[in-house]
């Protein structure tokens, strides 16, 4: 990833936002490390929103294999965290550029970071990357550390993007599931209306739920590797070759994570392929798309109704292994958010961006029916242009 130079010039004075509302760029490196989503968004931080340019910028070889030597540990090495920074710095820039859009257009900057130990029953979540030197070289203030307060305060941390889910949904039938398929999976589930604007109140409970499922395509992506060399099973063929082995899928999901109430969520390397480790590829990586699938669908036991229908977005959407066995575990209509006019490949992105909308405002961003927070709480951490 080539370098870029550091923004120097002073940022000028924006215009007033129309009625409140500012412009996000978000920034998202998700645990399967294939690259960084940008995407910018138009919001009050409530309901509102309107979707600008994306892209996603792919990770050089050695950037991927620097975030994967440091996953589970408690600290990265510097220089590290400088590329990854860097590599985000270039996202802005090249997203703005390729759009004709000023950087002095921009309010704010939501950086996830890179997450390589997420660890809140340890009181601990650990995300990369380095919001001051962001800030520098976009010359655009940046929120960042979004996950820390919550933890601090007693919750999961994660996940973070259900209360966005709740304002894209807005129109649709409810109850709705979502269902992220990073590489670790998530759910949202949302009974109806969630108020955004008084979301502090208690009457935003009940209407909204989320937590981790299970694996999404960290078990699945790391097999493919370990046994094929490629990075993930591209267009579903491994799995689609093989067949799942069902004494190994019920070893998996015997985890006592399954029975846990949520809220609750998950490290990455929570689980493990060793109960598959004697199996084909092929039927190794089908047996992990079925724990994907089946751990997805287990999660229905924890709705306070039944969802009507369950959009699917992250990576694994893009695997038609993991979408039929999707369709084959839940009794639900399963469907790409596409099918709902969502962008699936930008929706993490323009998530952080929508928060970091609402941490500008302290508006919350975690409720205690989303990560088991006491409260509803704000968070993220401003710096400075």
């Amino acid at each position: 990833m080539p370098p870029i130079a550091q923004a120097t010039a002073k940022r000028e004075p924006r215009t007033a936002p129309r009625a409140g509302l500012r412009t996000a760029l978000g920034l998202m490196s998700g645990t399967s490390m294939d690259g960084v989503d940008a995407a910018l968004i138009t919001s009050d931080g409530h309901g509102g929103i309107e979707f600008g340019p994306r892209q996603t910028f792919a990770y050089d070889l050695a950037l991927r294999s620097g975030l994967r030597e440091t996953l589970g540990k408690t600290r990265a090495p510097a220089a590290l965290v400088e590329a990854l920074t860097r590599a985000h710095a270039v996202a802005v820039t090249s997203l703005l550029g390729a759009n004709g859009i000023a950087r002095e257009s921009v309010d704010v900057i939501g950086f996830h970071g890179h997450t390589i130990s997420h660890r809140p029953w340890e009181g601990s979540t650990i995300q990369i990357g380095d919001g001051a030197l962001l800030a520098r070289l976009t010359g655009i203030d940046v929120v960042n550390d979004f996950r820390t307060a919550d933890v601090r305060a007693g919750g999961q941390g994660a996940p973070l993007v259900p209360v966005f889910h709740a304002a894209l949904a807005r129109g649709l039938d409810h109850p709705l599931a979502v269902l992220n398929i990073g590489g670790v999976a998530n759910v949202t589930w949302i009974g109806g209306a969630f108020d955004t604007a008084a979301a502090a109140s208690a009457s935003a409970e009940g209407a909204l739920l989320a937590f981790d499922t299970g694996p999404g395509n960290a078990l699945l992506d790391d097999w493919v590797l370990r046994r094929t060399g490629a990075h993930w099973d591209a267009d579903g063929k491994l799995a689609l070759a093989g067949r799942a082995d069902a004494a190994a899928a019920a070893t998996i999901l015997a985890d006592p994570y399954f029975d846990r109430q949520p809220p609750k969520s998950l490290d990455r390397d929570h689980f493990d392929s060793s109960p598959v480790a004697g199996l084909s590829p092929e039927d190794g990586a089908a047996t992990l798309v079925e724990v994907t699938a089946r751990s997805a669908a287990l999660a229905r036991r924890f709705f306070p109704a039944p969802a009507k229908r369950w959009l699917v977005c992250g990576g694994g959407r893009r695997n038609p292994a993991i979408m039929r066995a999707l369709k084959a575990a839940i009794a639900e209509p399963v469907d790409a958010v596409e099918a709902v006019g969502w962008d699936g490949d930008a929706l993490e992105a323009q998530a952080f961006a929508y928060l970091a909308i609402r941490s500008l405002d302290a508006l919350p961003l975690t409720f205690p029916s989303t990560t088991g927070a006491p409260r509803a709480l704000t968070g993220g951490t401003l710096v400075r242009a």
